[in-house]
């Protein structure tokens, strides 16, 4: 494989963008703005594609896992790609392929159809994400231009999760369900008209795919997943939750072995050796998981116990992206001076204190009360993590290895959000079952016939019942967020190191060079 070039070689198409980095950065953005959002912009809408498609209540779950199980298990071999046939060119055709699959599950008549189409969604934004979060090093120089253009994917990709359940609900609410994927299609075709234009290619690095890699990872990362998913609905002690994880074990222990041996390696495990990237990902995981619960469970609590309508739930959400906007425009301000550290650790402290307050929840916590201000929090701890973490994840890194690590990150923040989300869930359930249990003799006693009917049929409680068990639930599923969390904070604390080639890098003094150690 040729050496990385150095960041004052002129790239292809340099001569077209000079002058025009905002249009770049704003193509960028909105390209992981749509991926990202797409993860939870269904959420809200998936009573209403129930009803019109006839999903069981168990089948609907797959309407996100197809997604994320594609698009998690897939990145390493999206940003792999974007190494090897050009970042532009990999980069427009997974828009493209996004853009076609919302295009399909909009016009969906049948469950297969929209299944198909997410997991094709899923396979879209898994080629594009890396490859526009490795775009940005080779559009920006490293120091402080490159570091604002950081600050703004970070701000995009933490908060497309909340304003996609904004989204969400106004589509569904004012249009009809099927908007929420049809509005990718102008997005979409937008961002593909403009990317020619004003982004530059990368330098292609001849080189072949690693088909062992890409196959054992991406069917070792699906199958975790799987598992988590399949735990959180048929339990622990399922056969095929059990041989999920048996077959996560074997398919990650091979991809290993594999990487090890391979002289072009998906994912060069020498980038695993500069701790700070390391502990990174850890940190990535730890708290993408602690965020994916968050936002679950909360949409839960404003719609069942609340009874907010779909756009005000969606609403209800954007005081944490303000709050995640303005943590990420402080530590990208402060970032050169003070290095990575202190943000991961005062960052992962608050949305620790966040999540804690949030187990105090009960069917009579209000909005303003019991939810506004642990969100805001949670929210500005979120921001002061995600644009150090982006920026730590790729620091160092040689040009041509840029989109296997920018693809290993966002591929520990998908894996991270739907395995923790399972695992919270099967808190939530188990300790949701027990309060039931609890709660049913004073809710027979009680119930007219009516009630009783209804409970024989679903299994489910009317309020202040229900609200009992789903807030008991929920509270102890946040006490198991706080522990996630926990870990992020220890390993910001003893792995993360400040290092003056690091704060160098960051404030443009360094000239590029290859991987840190």
């Amino acid at each position: 494989m040729t050496t990385s070039p150095v960041d004052t070689q002129t790239t292809p198409g340099a001569a077209r963008r000079e002058g025009r980095p905002g249009i770049a950065l704003t193509v960028i953005a909105a390209c992981q703005l749509m991926v990202v959002l797409d993860a939870t912009i269904v959420n809200i809408a998936l009573p209403h594609i129930q009803d019109a498609l006839s999903f069981s209540t168990t089948d609907l779950s797959w309407v996100l896992s197809a997604y994320t199980l594609t698009f998690g298990g897939l990145l390493l071999l999206g940003g792999r790609a974007g190494d090897i046939l050009g970042r532009r060119r990999v980069f427009l055709t997974g828009i493209l392929l996004f853009t076609f699959a919302s295009l399909l599950g909009g016009f969906a008549q049948e469950p297969w159809h929209l299944l198909a189409a997410r997991a094709l969604q899923g396979v879209g934004g898994a080629i594009a994400s890396p490859t526009s979060l490795a775009l940005i090093t080779t559009t920006f120089p490293e120091g402080p231009e490159r570091n604002r253009a950081f600050g703004v994917f970070a701000a995009v990709s933490a908060g497309g999760g909340a304003i996609g359940l904004l989204a969400g609900g106004m589509l569904t609410e004012w249009l009809d369900w099927r908007w929420v994927l049809f509005v990718n299609v102008p997005i979409g075709l937008l961002i593909a008209f403009l990317t020619p234009r004003y982004i530059n290619e990368s330098e292609r690095h001849p080189g072949r795919f690693d088909v062992a890699g890409a196959l054992t990872s991406t069917l070792g990362m699906a199958s975790l997943v799987y598992g988590f998913i399949r735990a959180s609905e048929e339990g622990w002690r399922d056969p095929l939750t059990i041989g999920s994880f048996v077959a996560a074990v074997i398919l990650l222990g091979a991809f290993a072995v594999v990487e090890s041996r391979a002289r072009e390696p998906i994912t060069p495990l020498r980038m695993f050796a500069d701790r700070n990237r390391s502990g990174t990902y850890i940190i990535m995981l730890s708290l993408a998981a602690a965020m994916f619960g968050m936002f679950f469970f909360i949409v839960l609590f404003v719609q069942n116990v609340l009874g907010y309508s779909p756009i005000r739930a969606g609403l209800a959400f954007l005081p944490v992206t303000v709050a995640i906007v303005t943590g990420a425009g402080l530590s990208q301000r402060l970032l050169p001076a003070l290095g990575p550290k202190p943000f991961m650790v005062t960052g992962s402290a608050i949305t620790g204190a966040g999540l804690f307050w949030q187990t105090f929840i009960t069917p009579e916590s209000t909005y303003v009360g019991g939810v506004l201000g642990p969100m805001v929090l949670f929210g500005f701890g979120m921001g002061l993590n995600f644009v150090t973490l982006t920026l730590t994840a790729v620091s160092g890194v040689a040009h041509h290895e840029a989109g296997a690590a920018s693809g290993l990150l966002n591929a520990t923040q998908q894996v991270g959000g739907s395995l923790g989300l399972s695992i919270l869930v099967t808190v939530f359930g188990t300790a949701g079952r027990e309060e039931a249990e609890k709660q049913v003799p004073a809710f027979l006693a009680t119930a007219t016939p009516a009630q009783k009917a209804e409970f024989a049929a679903t299994g489910e409680m009317p309020a202040p019942w229900g609200h009992a068990v789903l807030t008991t639930g929920m509270s102890t599923a946040f006490m198991a967020a706080v522990g996630m969390v926990a870990l992020a904070l220890i390993t910001a604390v003893a792995v993360i190191r400040v290092r003056k080639s690091d704060l160098e890098a960051l404030s443009g003094k360094a000239e590029a060079a290859g991987p840190a150690t």
